[in-house]
């Protein structure tokens, strides 16, 4: 049976940790709640979030794919970017979940009862840059950053000072994938979300690892952009799933750090600068 870990992060927030490294965060107001992502969608995400929570629920999705998405079967009312919907949905395969779990340290513990079904995507609520979701004193402004995916947000949970980058941003970007953005569109609505979230924010939230992110991670990755599109890059081959790129920056395993000490990092794609 699976079992979810949490962790207070601030009053109103508390992060919960997914079996698969993902990780969600549950945001709670004075008149609702708010989960952004829903992890794999193994185990019921929905039982530990009612025991945070009495308040009524929404999901905020940061993006569709399924290390974040696939717990939304679970809850009513669903906000992600149909961007987005061209991902989710092979995303959403059953044998493309499973086979994604493999990689999780508990998988030879899952049982097809701890396995979510897929939510419907054409039952979610469209969400885009500009959006703000108000919990009652606590509100979640919504801001886009494309790159990642061409659906992919940050959002900011705007009292707590707090920026969620999801995988729009963060110490190793997956922007190698057939579906990315190339390396250039990626940079200008990095700089864009980035002037748009300037003063607004204390901390970055990761939707991996530890979820803690040097405040300047946007502006690193930015510059790793411009480092890319310069060839001032270490290009180490990456493999993942049977896709190959090239990781710009070296990196110190298994820290998972760049080994120049800088913050930040792209897995890209040489046809796609």
């Amino acid at each position: 049976m699976v079992t979810f870990k949490t962790e207070k992060v601030s009053p109103y927030v508390t992060r919960i940790f997914g079996i698969n490294t993902e990780l969600m965060y549950l945001v709670e107001g004075a008149k609702k709640a708010a989960l952004l992502d829903t992890g794999s969608g193994f185990g019921s995400l929905k039982k530990t979030v009612e025991q945070l929570s009495q308040k009524p629920v929404i999901v905020l999705l940061t993006h569709g794919h399924t290390d974040h998405a696939m717990g939304a079967g679970e809850f009513d009312e669903v906000y992600m970017n149909h961007t987005d919907d061209y991902i989710f949905g092979p995303h959403g395969d059953k044998a493309f979940r499973w086979q994604g779990m493999e990689m999780s340290p508990d998988f030879s513990l899952l049982d097809e009862a701890d396995y979510i079904e897929t939510a419907d995507a054409a039952s979610f609520h469209d969400m885009k840059g500009g959006d703000c979701f108000d919990l009652g004193g606590v509100h979640i402004d919504i801001f886009d950053c494309p790159g990642h995916t061409s659906g992919s947000v940050v959002m900011l949970i705007r009292e707590e000072r707090m920026l969620l980058t999801g995988d729009a941003c963060n110490s190793f970007t997956f922007a190698f994938e057939e579906y990315s953005l190339p390396i250039g569109e990626y940079e200008e609505n990095l700089k864009k979300m980035k002037s748009e979230t300037d003063g607004k924010y204390e901390r970055i939230l990761l939707s991996h690892g530890d979820g803690n992110a040097p405040i300047d991670i946007i502006a690193g990755v930015i510059q790793v952009c411009e480092d890319i599109k310069s060839g001032n890059v270490d290009d180490v081959p990456f493999e993942f799933k049977g896709t190959s790129g090239y990781i710009a920056k070296e990196m110190k395993i298994p820290e998972m750090l760049r080994a120049d000490g800088g913050h930040g990092n792209i897995v890209y794609n040489k046809g796609k600068i």
